[in-house]
């Protein structure tokens, strides 16, 4: 709804007229004590008002607002006949307006305005409801974390029945992130919010899905669809992921992977991301991972990946791919839950192939992995 202030009865019918010909709620006072009285019982998506009035004048009313936690962040658009300098259009911006029209009103051009302001208004309605119903999850997933800490007895019963119950509202809220992406046209601050939002929204995605993963390896239920596919193509493909998630780090590949791997295609990909993103998030201070591949002796294809950060020490090595299992140095200073390594783990094992990890604190680590190729020919 449009707010109009003025303490002309005609001014205010001529605006009326013609906001309300173009569907546009509205909402009059006559003066700007009479405003402010509204704006603390009404919600607005605009405001319109007169600078010169008896009493309060435009100016006064639009500093009154701003210290009104409610009105503070509705849009004002001066109207002005007598004061055109610009010290008073200044004034007007300095006051909190976003806009100043002086009279006589160009309709067109009032229409253009009130319809961009709008807009705005509407997206960041539907922007703030969103980033509630994403805080809302992210608090419950942190519920979610604190159980699972609180009931180690029950936990893998209580994993299946949350990521169940999270996935749905998650899907729902993705939708509508990705939809008022796709909504807000250009760059700006309301396109860098949403942006940030789905990021995070990934974020909680990705996470969902490793806890579902892990209730269906303890229930027996986690499925594999096992075919000859091309695993160089498989690998090049996970290392662009990484690079346009990870701008700012380089993905170094060593050797050549051009053959046919019987196995889930999907489920080793898994692997080579989730390797490759802890490569990432525990070398904060060097932008540099290799990726290297090799056929081994007894006819297996062997995966090395390589970073150059924080490193893991040599009595925590044998645990790291336990489930929830988390280095102590490392679980306040990077998030997460354990889970990840523990799934590629069970990923590799129905490969019938070997993994594990070298590493040396402060020196980096090499998380690798082998799986037997038997005899497929080169794609």
């Amino acid at each position: 709804m449009v707010l109009i202030v003025d303490d002309k009865s005609e001014n205010i019918f001529s605006l009326k007229t013609i906001l309300e010909l173009h569907s546009f709620p509205t909402d009059t006072a006559l003066s700007g004590e009479e405003a402010l009285k509204k704006i603390l019982k009404n919600s607005y998506a605009l405001i319109i008002l007169d600078v010169q009035m008896p009493g309060m004048d435009g100016f006064e009313v639009a500093e009154a607002i701003s210290g009104y936690s409610k009105g503070r962040d509705i849009p004002i658009i001066f109207l002005s006949a007598a004061n055109t300098d610009k010290k008073f259009i200044t004034k007007g911006y300095t006051s909190g307006g976003i806009d100043y029209i002086t009279k006589p009103i160009d309709p067109d051009i009032l229409l253009l305005k009130v319809k961009t302001f709008y807009r705005l208004y509407e997206q960041n309605r539907e922007l703030n409801r969103i980033q509630a119903d994403l805080r809302s999850e992210i608090e419950f997933r942190k519920k979610v974390e604190d159980e699972l800490q609180e009931a180690m007895k029950n936990k893998d019963e209580f994993i299946s029945i949350a990521s169940h119950e999270l996935k749905t509202p998650l899907t729902t809220i993705k939708a509508y992130v990705q939809l008022l992406d796709r909504s807000i046209a250009g760059p700006g601050s309301n396109k860098m919010f949403v942006e940030r939002a789905l990021v995070q929204v990934n974020k909680l995605d990705s996470l969902i899905m490793d806890l579902l993963d892990i209730s269906r390896i303890e229930s027996g239920k986690l499925k594999f669809n096992k075919k000859v596919f091309n695993f160089e193509g498989m690998l090049s493909n996970a290392a662009e992921t990484i690079r346009q998630t990870y701008p700012d780090y380089r993905i170094i590949r060593k050797g050549q992977a051009s053959i046919g791997v019987f196995g889930d295609e999907m489920r080793l990909e898994q692997v080579i991301i989730n390797y490759l993103t802890n490569a990432v998030k525990y070398s904060p201070d060097n932008k540099e991972v290799y990726i290297e591949t090799s056929i081994g002796p007894d006819n297996n294809l062997i995966v090395l990946i390589r970073d150059f950060g924080i490193g893991i020490s040599k009595d925590q090595q044998s645990d790291i791919f336990s489930k929830f299992y988390r280095v102590e140095e490392s679980a306040n200073q990077f998030q997460g839950l354990g889970i990840g390594l523990y799934i590629c783990a069970e990923i590799i094992r129905r490969h019938d192939g070997q993994y594990g990890v070298e590493s040396e604190p402060g020196k980096g680590s090499t998380f690798y992995f082998s799986i037997p190729l038997n005899n497929y020919p080169n794609l």
